[in-house]
């Protein structure tokens, strides 16, 4: 599925199938758990885990209408019986061996959060880290989520497989539009200097020029012509573009011109979490 702008009914097919390719590289993991190389602090059963609690905190957050996060904490009892300590969050990367009810304890947390996001409408508000308090907001970020642990998962094991380009393109947007400002606020990242950076598609017309002044970030526009004057440019694919800036990969797999002393303080103006 690749289309130029995605909807929520669009995003909801994409968390299933995403949803899907992840189980299936997980089950591929077992029973070793191995340590994932994109996020080396966690084994693929801590990445099992962690989504696992986050479906059904989202979950449980729509269901109820809730106006604040709930405690994820309370997720911990709710592990299948031979779980029970294990794996431990405090204690990662955790390995093997894995049991599958694991991975039967993620497959209904997905299901059931897939089922929210079908009958419910995407207008309704609901609490968020964002801009947007509705619905809509949790189908984008847990569809990107997903695609991109998916995408840890099968590197853990082998080859990962592409990430669909329209997907890919609205997690680099999202990237700007939610994830920069919020990790900023988290981190209390350094205030800018005017550092202008233009990060451009090359299998799509869109590119992305933000500037970091004092405490602001400011995305100055999406067309091709945009950003003129940046202190660095970076080129690839949506998917390239993508892993990057969540820091999947190096910024040698992207065509780079421009300052690269600026280059060097992206991840300090937008830290990583």
């Amino acid at each position: 599925m690749s289309r130029e702008s995605l909807q929520p009914f669009d995003r909801v097919d994409l968390f299933r199938q995403e949803v899907e390719a992840f189980t299936a590289a997980a089950r591929r993991a077992l029973p070793d758990a191995p340590q994932v190389p994109s996020c080396p602090d966690w084994s693929v059963a801590d990445l099992v885990l962690h989504l696992a609690g986050v479906h059904r905190t989202v979950a449980r957050l729509i269901e109820q209408r809730m106006d604040a996060l709930p405690d994820p904490s309370t997720m911990a009892g709710q592990l299948p019986r031979d779980m029970a300590g294990w794996p431990d969050p405090a204690k990662a990367p955790s390995y093997g061996p894995m049991p599958e009810s694991l991975l039967e304890w993620f497959g209904e947390g997905a299901r059931r959060l897939a089922e929210v996001f079908r009958t419910t409408d995407p207008a309704t508000e609901v609490w968020t880290y964002g801009a947007d308090r509705t619905v809509a907001f949790w189908v984008r970020v847990q569809t990107i989520e997903v695609a991109l642990h998916r995408w840890d998962a099968e590197l853990a094991v082998g080859t990962p497989g592409a990430i669909d380009p329209a997907l890919a393109a609205d997690a680099v947007a999202q990237t700007f539009e939610v994830m920069v400002p919020f990790r900023r606020a988290m981190t209390q990242a350094p205030p800018g200097a005017g550092e202008t950076y233009r990060f451009r598609r090359t299998d799509g017309p869109e590119s992305w020029t933000v500037r970091f002044d004092g405490p602001d970030l400011h995305v100055h526009g999406t067309s091709p012509d945009a950003g003129e004057g940046v202190d660095v440019e970076l080129a690839g694919t949506a998917e390239q573009l993508m892993l990057y800036l969540w820091h999947r990969t190096p910024a040698d797999t992207l065509a780079v011109t421009g300052d690269r002393t600026v280059l060097e303080r992206y991840f300090t103006l937008a830290p990583p979490v």
